[in-house]
């Protein structure tokens, strides 16, 4: 089922999770028991992200396969198009189109660092409004974009940035997905601009747990998500090593985020679970428990 017709569905905020496909055995195995215990909460849709430079390409039809064969779930494919001709688009959109996939979420995609022999198409698209321009007349997939409440790092400006998210709109995106941020107003300014650009789409924000100080400063880096003065206030009054406080910590500030999130308009939540299953688990049962969900 599309999400946009997931939406009109229903009346309660959606909430669903992200994730993305193992890199080894002993992870497959691990993801497994994620997906057992995060398909018990039904979920309306499972995000599977997609490598850079079709890295995960096979690892990820597999996992939407599973999702979709096994546990009857509604999902979401990304798409990230960076050094991939129109072939190879072509073949990775059609196997999605034929295992039943619904929806996708094109994103541009990053550098494949880690593939030295990687060599882009010449044929490829440079952005993802170049892909979408491309991917649109042909496929009928409800077709979501990602959108970055502080700006993309690598952007010129937030409103160019801004112009850009108009631009995929404007070529036909259905819904958009945001990047997380630790602060609501960063998303709630970033829908008010939407609306004066006359974006009017499903937006979902993203939240993304704290799993350990480590990872939370290393992806707020790479994503260019700021570290809040709440978030390092708390953070320093937890005895170093204490792992059982910190998970709580960053628990109990994510659903404090959601229910901000859905309290201020938003229509639901997308939680990156980074293949883990507590925080997520925790997040929603109480958010269904204060009837958020």
């Amino acid at each position: 089922m599309k999400i946009t017709k997931i939406l009109e569905n229903k009346k309660k905020p959606i909430f669903s999770f992200e994730l993305f496909p193992a890199k080894s055995e002993k992870a497959e195995i691990k993801l497994q028991k994620v997906i057992e215990k995060l398909a018990a909460m039904k979920p309306d849709f499972v995000s599977v992200t997609f490598g850079a430079g079709g890295s995960t390409r096979e690892g990820s039809f597999q996992l939407l396969k599973k999702l979709i064969q096994e546990k009857d779930l509604e999902v979401v494919g990304y798409f990230a198009g960076y050094g991939l001709g129109p072939k190879k688009i072509d073949k990775v959109l059609d196997s999605y189109r034929e295992l039943g996939v619904d929806n996708i979420l094109i994103v541009r995609g990053d550098v494949p660092h880690l593939q030295e022999d990687f060599i882009p198409d010449p044929d490829s698209f440079p952005y993802a409004t170049d892909l979408l321009a491309y991917i649109r007349p042909k496929y009928d997939f409800c077709i979501g974009v990602a959108a970055y409440p502080e700006g993309h790092i690598e952007a010129q400006s937030l409103k160019k940035d801004m112009e850009y998210l108009k631009m995929k709109v404007d070529l036909g995106a259905d819904y958009i997905v945001t990047n997380y941020c630790y602060d609501n107003q960063f998303y709630f300014d970033f829908v008010s601009e939407s609306e004066n650009l006359g974006i009017d789409l499903l937006t979902l924000p993203g939240v993304m747990p704290i799993y350990s100080i480590k990872m939370m400063e290393s992806l707020a880096k790479l994503c260019g998500a700021t570290i809040t003065g709440e978030i390092e206030d708390g953070l320093a009054k937890i005895p170093e090593g204490d792992k059982a406080t910190l998970s709580k910590f960053g628990i109990d500030f994510a659903t404090k985020q959601s229910r901000g999130l859905i309290e201020g308009g938003a229509r639901g939540i997308h939680l990156y679970t980074m293949d883990r299953s507590k925080a997520s688990m925790a997040i929603v049962s109480k958010l269904k428990e204060e009837n958020y969900l």
